[in-house]
């Protein structure tokens, strides 16, 4: 595969597809809709919509940093310019919900602040009773946004879907854990006539997946993928110049909110390995997740010290000793060919790895910037220089972005 890198798509800041915030919706919406009757002709169906309909019924679970940011751009959006409106009924964390027809995003996180709010409420916090609180009259989709890392969330996802409830998430145990439960999610969806929003599972909303359908719904044939695709350890070996201990970078990450609350998560490959299985499987490469060949981090820092990978480890120890050492040595190692360190993941020939590389300056993943996602795509179309999609990988505010942007993209549509 060549190195040389012709076809770019940098997707950040203002340039991607956000919710416009300096707009007011308009009085009146006025949707044309062309059907066709069962004897093949068809007519427009207009459906009016009023300011008291809105273009879809929201339920928020998850209160969390990218919840609170999903509300920060809830509370700031007027709607768009043709009238496409989000009405909040219903947000929900572990220990209780608030429920009402239009509920207050300044609110809701005015009240969060008071654990008690939530305690009052808490049998609504049953996630069996968020369908019914999206009940209601009119044409209005009725979405669950999904901004939790929650199993038991995830569980319920295809019960939704099936009921004809579209769920947009972050989470990626629904599509990067088994291929059961990924078939699960696709048959309700299916069953249901509703949509999966899956963007924010990888990227934080780039438009990566929807790159990979687009190009084999237009014919193409994928050969290969490869990838920064956590935005953490993309900071860290972007930041890492081999003076600074490794170790502090990933402090300094952690404080910065960069890495998980316990940065061992991001070093262990593991939500790599997931997020490579959703490419892989919206590819049509139907992997398993222990067909996805993963080197952590630390069990290659303390392989290097010759000691055991689990036994090395202590409850209190963030990330072991060795692995400064370990990435000072390939740090120079790399420098003196005028390399760069990338944690890459692949998928080519139905294999799939997640592992540390040692990329050459002219590869097309070689350099990136901040917490920037990079994901380059050979093709048939793109065999000789990749498709490479770029941009902010990392952080609340962007995957609040990209949960809200598909979200509208299914509001904007008209309901059945």
């Amino acid at each position: 595969m060549s190195a040389g890198v012709a076809n770019r798509l940098r997707v950040g800041g203002d340039e991607s597809p956000r919710l416009n915030t300096s707009v007011r919706s308009e009085r009146r919406t006025d949707t044309h809709v062309r059907t066709e009757t069962a004897a093949g002709s068809q007519h427009d169906r207009r459906v009016h919509r009023t300011p008291s309909e809105p273009s879809a019924r929201v339920a928020l679970l998850g209160t969390g940093n990218v919840g609170k940011a999903v509300l920060d751009r809830l509370a700031g959006w007027a709607g768009t310019p043709r009238g496409d409106s989000l009405a909040l009924v219903h947000a929900g964390n572990s220990r209780g919900a608030l429920r009402a027809e239009r509920l207050c995003p300044v609110d809701i996180k005015l009240r969060l602040v008071d654990g008690s709010a939530w305690q009052a409420d808490s049998a609504l916090a049953n996630l069996s009773g968020v369908a019914e609180a999206l009940a209601g009259n009119g044409p209005a989709h009725r979405i669950i946004i999904d901004a939790t890392a929650s199993g038991e969330v995830a569980d319920h996802h295809a019960r939704w879907l099936a009921q004809g409830i579209h769920v947009v998430t972050a989470c990626k145990l629904g599509l990067g854990t088994t291929l059961e439960r990924r078939q699960a999610i696709h048959d309700a969806a299916a069953h249901g006539n509703a949509r999966y929003g899956d963007s924010a599972t990888v990227g934080a909303g780039l438009p990566l997946l929807r790159n990979i359908r687009d190009l084999q719904a237009g014919g193409d044939s994928i050969h290969a993928i490869a990838g920064v695709l956590s935005g953490s350890l993309a900071w860290l070996f972007n930041h890492y110049d081999g003076r600074k201990p490794f170790s502090e970078l990933v402090d300094e990450a952690r404080q910065a909110g960069y890495t998980e609350p316990d940065p061992r998560e991001d070093l262990s490959g593991q939500d790599v390995r997931r997020k490579i299985l959703i490419l892989a499987r919206a590819a049509g490469v139907a992997l398993s997740s222990e067909e996805v060949e993963v080197e952590s981090l630390l069990d290659l820092a303390v392989r290097e010290a010759g000691q055991d990978p689990v036994g090395a480890r202590g409850e209190d120890t963030v990330v072991p000793p060795p692995i400064d050492a370990l990435l000072q040595r390939l740090h120079r190692d790399a420098a003196a060919k005028g390399a760069q360190l990338r944690y890459i993941a692949r998928l080519e020939n139905g294999r799939a790895t997640v592992r540390l590389e040692t990329l050459d300056a002219t590869h097309p993943l070689a350099s990136g910037a901040g917490t920037d996602n990079k994901l380059a795509i050979w093709s048939d179309r793109y065999r000789d220089q990749p498709l490479v999609i770029q941009g902010p990988g990392a952080g609340a505010e962007v995957t609040a972005a990209g949960l809200l942007d598909d979200a509208l993209r299914i509001a904007r549509s008209t309901p059945d």
